[in-house]
């Protein structure tokens, strides 16, 4: 890889959008200009964002940068991780069946219901009295 070189994807999930962009480096993960601990706060969601790199072996090999817009922690989380396994098979495109495989690279298609009129939520109807 030559220097200078920059790869960029664009993750989704829920109703959160990141951008990712991946420079070849050391492994540091930023996300919004924070460092990934301090961003996500939970060990669970860290591993989410490191998985496309820990299955692929790429974990010390490039710098992460993005920028996350919509939704909550979880969902940016799962946004990152889906730029990130974007932005590695463009790096290297024989990594597409195995983040294939473990489907890192599909969009996770779920999202929020919508609240439907005559209920309470989505499906929650209003407390029934027989009397």
């Amino acid at each position: 890889m030559a220097e200078g070189i920059r790869y960029y994807a664009t993750g989704h999930r829920k109703n959160a959008t990141a951008k990712v962009w991946l420079t070849p480096g050391t492994g540091n993960i930023s996300i919004n200009g924070r460092e990934l601990a301090q961003f996500v706060g939970r060990r669970a969601l860290e591993m989410i964002v490191r998985q496309p790199m820990d299955v692929t072996g790429s974990l010390g090999r490039f710098d992460v940068i993005a920028k996350t817009l919509g939704g909550g922690i979880s969902g940016q989380a799962g946004a990152v991780r889906h730029g990130i396994a974007k932005a590695l098979v463009l790096a290297d495109e024989n990594l597409k069946p195995t983040l294939r495989r473990g489907g890192y690279l599909t969009r996770d298609p779920r999202v929020k219901e919508r609240k439907k009129y005559g209920r309470k939520r989505a499906r929650r109807g209003f407390q029934f009295s027989k009397r």
